[in-house]
């Protein structure tokens, strides 16, 4: 099934015409607000290198789904 969806403030300039899936593996500071220095540091530590590393990692799904669970916006 087709998605449409509004990625304009969500990603860079640059990968706002890239389907989900190519977005998925792009790099993580495609997303708006994660610097190339961000994103360094997310490899170093973490291991992360793309958007889909960053949302498949447990650490950031375990805090998501507590806010999620406060009804914390």
């Amino acid at each position: 099934m087709p998605v449409t969806a509004d990625l304009t403030k969500l990603v860079d300039k640059a990968y706002q015409d890239k389907s989900l899936t190519e977005l998925v593996d792009a790099p993580v500071s495609a997303l708006a607000g994660v610097s190339d220095g961000g994103a360094k540091l997310l490899k170093e530590a973490l291991g992360i290198v793309t958007i889909g590393d960053l949302g498949r990692n447990p650490y950031f799904r375990t805090a998501s789904a507590l806010v999620a669970l406060t009804g914390d916006k």
